[in-house]
């Protein structure tokens, strides 16, 4: 199937093309004509599937006649982070420049007056986070009574971050009569019901297994105990051909400590985590991508949508508390077909998350044994890769059982936007866009602009 039998204009046709794309993934190819149709959608796919295309191409189309008015968007796109919204807002720029529509972009941690601006003189796309939305929506900056198009996206992620309240405040305010489409990795009950109740007779589009991490990733799992965590990921960055790492812990502190730490061993490391300005975690990415630094140290702000091209490697430093997380994390690595290897450090006290997580992607990760690649029997049979193995080399032997501890209630992930008080471009070729690609620096507001 090519991109000219889903039913889009040639101008689209055309911007699709010339960003050296002609067949549609497996989601694109499905949801693109009931958008198109104006259905509802609920899009299950992991990460790297070109989502976002999915609904980012028969958008424009769509909006591509009508009439903008001051303060009232005509279609909305929530994320959950500000990089993602940075991520599709770049999308709309690349597909939609043979069209006039124009966009803004709301996330926090930049100044309002920009986006006030640019709500003043109408939009046709707003590209949104929850709580900055909600924070210029109760200062009378935004009527949403004009929104006939709304996109849920990384449902399961906002769920995690805690904006599903916010959601569904955001859904009372838009027109009842509109086109929803929900998109999300993983199922849980509280996004079916919130599906339930906000989107009418939906078709539903499911190219993968929910929470199933990509066949193209060996996964190993190291025991360690938490002194030897920082000592095992400098020796595995010095011997398994690392050549692209992103290095992800659950704590913002342990980010910061972390990368101290491996730039005083003499790696080229960044970091980036919530704490930092958006200016800040822009620049941290840019330099991952043109390759001044190869090594980033993350939380999960850059878990999900990040594409930056030929990661070879992922280190879970931290086991991740919440299960979906970890094929969010791992799925920075094996995109666009390529293989990649990941590790996860495991001490006692991870037991239960690691078991959560085997459970959740109905596998067991094999035991990483040093030196030897991973056989066919500890990876899934459709794997279609062979990783590399890593460089022999004697392993520090384990200096004894960590001391028991009683394991500490996890804390909610890293949220973003809350309301105040009142990588390279990808190649020429026939594969479909990456999803959520990004393919360079965009700053932190994005003025209104025709696309």
């Amino acid at each position: 199937m090519k991109f000219a039998d889903l039913g889009l204009s040639d101008e689209l046709l055309q911007a699709v093309e010339a960003a050296g794309y002609d067949e549609p993934t497996p989601i694109q190819a499905q949801a693109i004509p009931s958008v198109l149709m104006m259905r509802d959608i609920i899009g299950i796919a992991q990460t790297g599937t070109g989502k976002t295309a999915g609904f980012v191409l028969p958008m424009i189309d769509i909006l591509a006649h009508g009439r903008r008015r001051a303060l009232m968007p005509r279609s909305l796109i929530l994320e959950p982070t500000r990089e993602l919204a940075a991520q599709v807002a770049e999308n709309f720029e690349k597909y939609g420049k043979n069209s006039d529509l124009k966009m803004a972009l709301l996330i926090g941690g930049v100044q309002m007056g920009e986006q006030i601006k640019a709500l003043s003189e109408g939009v046709d796309v707003l590209i949104a986070t929850p709580g900055r939305l909600m924070d210029l929506f109760e200062r009378g900056k935004i009527l949403l009574t004009g929104c006939n198009l709304l996109v849920i996206d990384e449902a399961d992620r906002m769920l995690d971050m805690g904006f599903i309240p916010d959601i569904e405040n955001i859904c009372t305010k838009l027109p009842a009569q509109r086109q929803t489409l929900l998109f999300s990795a993983t199922m849980p009950p509280p996004i079916e019901k919130l599906a339930d109740k906000f989107l009418s007779n939906p078709k539903k589009v499911e190219v993968a297994r929910p929470a199933t991490a990509n066949v193209n990733i060996a996964q190993h799992k190291v025991a360690v105990s938490p002194r030897q965590k920082r000592a095992k990921l400098r020796h595995l960055l010095e011997t398994d051909d690392v050549r692209t790492a992103i290095v992800f812990c659950n704590r913002k502190t342990t980010v910061r400590e972390l990368n101290k730490s491996l730039k005083q061993s003499g790696f080229a490391t960044g970091e980036i985590h919530g704490d930092m300005e958006q200016p800040a975690r822009i620049a941290e990415l840019d330099r991952f991508k043109n390759g001044e630094i190869n090594i980033l140290v993350a939380s999960d702000v850059a878990a999900r949508g990040l594409d930056i091209k030929g990661v070879s490697h992922v280190f879970n430093y931290d086991t991740p508390w919440h299960p979906d997380d970890y094929v969010h994390r791992i799925g920075r690595t094996g995109r666009a077909g390529a293989s990649g290897r990941a590790f996860t450090f495991v001490t006692e006290a991870d037991a239960e998350a690691i078991a959560n997580v085997e459970k959740l992607t109905g596998m067991a990760i094999p035991a990483f044994v040093e030196g030897k690649a991973a056989e066919p029997d500890d990876t899934p049979e459709e794997a279609e890769a062979t990783p590399r193995p890593a460089k022999s080399r004697t392993s520090r032997a384990s200096a004894g059982k960590s001391a028991s501890r009683s394991r500490k209630p996890a804390p909610a992930p890293e949220k973003e936007d809350k309301p105040a008080s009142p990588k390279a471009r990808p190649q020429p070729g026939s594969q479909a866009p990456a999803d959520d690609e990004w393919n360079g620096p965009v700053p932190g507001f994005l003025h209104v602009s025709a696309l």
